[in-house]
């Protein structure tokens, strides 16, 4: 049922500012280095990472209204946005790419989607690559029978979750000299530079190929403050193929970095970015004496 009231996230005591936790690496004290983890993953237990903080703005922003939005077929964004509609109260439907889904049994992820009671409209490739287009969304929404949703786009990257993870940066200030972090649409990127103090720069470590990522951070920080905003770059070496693609040597490194030091890796997002920092501490990239802090935003599903 929808709440006749908009629903207020803070009800669901999120764990913000989400804990700092020092590992001892020799990967990294070697080079005369300190590793950080910024503990995202444990702000609630169903709406994690920078999900939390992407569309804690957008739920409050949606006033009530039924939430449609957008994800392949593994999508945590989704599996978020359903876990916070049942949360909360508030109907949700999510359109997902690839048409010839809709005649399969449903995987994992998207079977914790309906369950949590979201809608599910599948689309074809072609049409979903258009989305973003006024008359291809119009279309959309009219056969999804969602026309006057809240519209929320893919990976959640708006003007309103961009003001979001903000906070992010602003609760790692004093705390490190470089703070990466996996990006998908850009979104946790353009928040999180904008909120880190001068001296401090964001990394950001893409996870689809393709090199589009800049431009679409630069953007997202425009819409959202007016300008391009603190110091941040990215680093296209370490997607291992692509969104969803992982393969041996980022499976070894995710289950050694667990062993080590008893966290679980995210595989998609997490585990690249981990593996990235250690080759760039290899290579020499942060001068001694440099506090690095990663961005733990999410966990293994299931």
């Amino acid at each position: 049922m929808t709440s006749s009231a908009a629903p207020d996230p803070a009800a669901l005591s999120p764990r913000l500012p989400s804990p700092v936790q020092e590992l001892a690496d020799d990967r990294f004290a070697r080079r005369g280095l300190r590793l950080l983890l910024k503990r995202d993953d444990l702000i609630h237990p169903e709406l994690i990472g920078n999900k939390w903080r992407k569309l804690a703005p957008n739920l409050r922003a949606a006033a009530g209204r039924t939430i449609i939005t957008f994800g392949g077929a593994y999508s945590n964004h989704l599996r978020a946005t359903a876990a916070a509609g049942r949360l909360l109260g508030l109907r949700t439907v999510g359109v997902v790419r690839g048409e010839e889904l809709a005649d399969r049994p449903l995987n994992p992820s998207l079977a914790r989607c309906a369950a949590d009671g979201m809608r599910l409209h599948f689309v074809d490739r072609s049409t979903y690559r258009s989305k973003t287009d006024p008359r291809t969304l119009a279309g959309i929404l009219r056969a999804a029978g969602a026309e006057d949703a809240y519209v929320v786009p893919e990976g959640g990257s708006n003007t309103e979750a961009v003001r979001g993870c903000q906070a992010l940066g602003e609760e790692l200030r004093g705390h490190a000299d470089v703070v990466a972090l996996a990006c998908g649409t850009g979104g946790t990127l353009a928040g999180l530079a904008a909120g880190l103090a001068p001296g401090q720069r964001a990394l950001g470590i893409p996870v689809l190929r393709g090199g589009f990522l800049t431009t679409d951070v630069q953007a997202l920080q425009e819409r959202a403050f007016g300008a391009r905003r603190g110091t941040w770059s990215l680093d296209d070496r370490f997607h291992f193929g692509g969104y969803a693609r992982t393969g041996p040597e980022l499976d070894a490194f995710a289950e050694d970095f667990e062993q080590r030091h008893g966290i679980p890796v995210e595989r998609l997002y997490v585990a690249k970015a981990l593996y990235g920092l250690v080759a760039l501490a290899d290579e020499g990239a942060f001068p001694h004496g440099t506090t690095v802090a990663a961005v733990v935003t999410g966990r293994p599903f299931p």
